[in-house]
């Protein structure tokens, strides 16, 4: 079973996502929290899987909650956290990918896609939908550049290695990466799966923030 600890402001919200979370043979509701304290509390008591975690709320806010939440844990005590945002947070999604959330779900994706993100996250993958990401790589574009070290790790990586890691950053799939290098989508996998490796990171999330930091990717890229 897949434990799930939902956080949001608004009860309705919690409420419905509860209900459609709950009816899955495969995951359950553990508990819920209206704020972003009442979040890390319970995380810590009731060791949930994922925890779908609301930007705005009072008292803490999620990008907060979820900094507390995987900075005092080690690895493999720490749940995966799903953003739950909206177009019109860009910022929020960067500083989320930066605490170390694992993905993204919109506020008002169908309830298919909510059951989907759990699963995915729960998996360890990251769950980064291209619009989501490119909306973030255009936050990106709009900000000065700035002359950024590249990580000693990156000069590890193959060159098929570095170049699907730049698609990964540009928002690609697995499946449009493999149709776009012209190779297997178990390859991409794999070549992912070396990549987290030896850049020592958790999930695709992470390697989306050490692909822009870096500067590996940039915002004149072509999306």
């Amino acid at each position: 079973m897949i434990r799930v600890l939902i956080a949001d402001d608004q009860a309705m919200v919690r409420q419905g996502f509860g209900a459609l979370l709950a009816a899955q043979p495969d995951l359950l509701v553990v508990g819920d929290a209206a704020d972003g304290q009442e979040a890390v509390a319970a995380a810590r008591r009731l060791d949930p899987d994922v925890v779908l975690m609301d930007v705005r709320m009072p008292v803490l806010d999620g990008l907060a909650a979820t900094r507390q939440l995987l900075g005092d844990r080690r690895d493999s005590d720490r749940p995966r956290v799903l953003i739950l945002t909206t177009f019109d947070l860009d910022d929020y999604v960067y500083d989320a990918l930066r605490a170390g959330a694992s993905g993204f779900l919109l506020k008002d994706a169908p309830a298919a896609d909510l059951v989907h993100a759990v699963r995915v996250v729960a998996a360890g993958d990251a769950l980064l939908a291209p619009a989501v990401t490119r909306r973030l790589i255009a936050e990106f574009a709009a900000r000065p550049g700035r002359d950024r070290p590249r990580p000693t790790s990156l000069a590890g990586l193959t060159p098929r290695e570095t170049e699907v890691l730049r698609l990964v950053a540009r928002g690609r799939s697995n499946g449009e990466i493999a149709e776009e290098l012209v190779v297997a989508e178990q390859t991409v996998k794999t070549h992912v799966g070396r990549i987290l490796s030896k850049l020592d990171l958790r999930d695709r999330a992470q390697a989306v923030v050490v692909a822009y930091e870096s500067g590996l990717v940039t915002a004149g890229d072509h999306l």
